[in-house]
């Protein structure tokens, strides 16, 4: 069973429509870190909206994990993204009157798994460097507290994918680079599949696999390439 499926996915907007994902099919396997690039307006973030869920496509299929997500009904399907994905963009979308704890806690509160998920959330934030913000409200830390924060939020119901939105493009290249290394040890310790959006080629190149997309087509695909590579060695 893979990760995702995208079989024939377009996404178009407007009247008339002005199609931005056109004909799309992409698999991505459990465990991967996959890199998303491309100029923009290239439909980048757009495949990601509409791969998690938070949009709707126009046409074609999405499988998460096996499921194909346009036949649950809409209380299974938000059970199901709660619980089987995470989600990180650009802004860390921390609500200003919670604590960074309360914060963390909050997708477990959906549940009412708070209190069996507090020592997870505290190991989260000594991990990623933030448990002296345990109590301190989002405006009293840095925009890279806030955004390790933000990540901690994404895994503490043990997601088996992560969706990433630009997750580094507000900060700058030290905590960016922070960033990144949680998501390759999130991606290494815990086999979190990982799909992350980015303009920064340098970051992009730290993800396992890179797909690139050029006006809503995937121009190139670095899977692609290391399967032509086995193949020729195997001649």
């Amino acid at each position: 069973m893979h990760a995702i499926e995208c079989i024939d996915i377009v996404k178009s907007f407007g009247d008339p429509p002005i199609t931005i994902l056109k004909t799309i099919n992409l698999t991505i396997d459990n465990g991967e870190f996959v890199g998303v690039t491309g100029r923009s307006g290239s439909g980048k973030s757009t495949l990601l909206y509409v791969i998690s869920g938070l949009d709707e496509l126009s046409s074609g299929e999405v499988r998460i994990l096996g499921h194909r997500m346009h036949e649950l009904d809409s209380k299974t399907f938000h059970i199901f993204r709660n619980r089987k994905i995470g989600f990180v963009f650009q802004f860390h979308y921390l609500l200003p009157e919670l604590s960074a704890l309360e914060n963390i806690l909050m997708p477990a509160r959906k549940f009412e798994e708070e209190r069996e998920r507090t020592d997870y959330a505290i190991e989260l934030m000594k991990e990623f460097n933030v448990f002296h913000c345990k109590d301190k409200v989002p405006a009293k830390m840095s925009g890279g507290e806030m955004q390790r924060t933000a990540i901690a939020r994404a895994l503490i119901m043990n997601p088996e994918i992560v969706f990433a939105d630009e997750p580094t493009g507000n900060l700058d290249s030290e905590n960016g680079e922070k960033v990144m290394d949680i998501f390759k040890e999130v991606n290494k310790n815990l086999g979190t599949t990982i799909v992350m959006v980015t303009h920064e080629p340098d970051f992009a190149l730290m993800a396992k696999r890179q797909i690139h997309l050029t006006d809503g087509v995937i121009t190139n695909d670095s899977k692609d390439s290391r399967s032509k590579k086995n193949e020729q060695k195997k001649k």
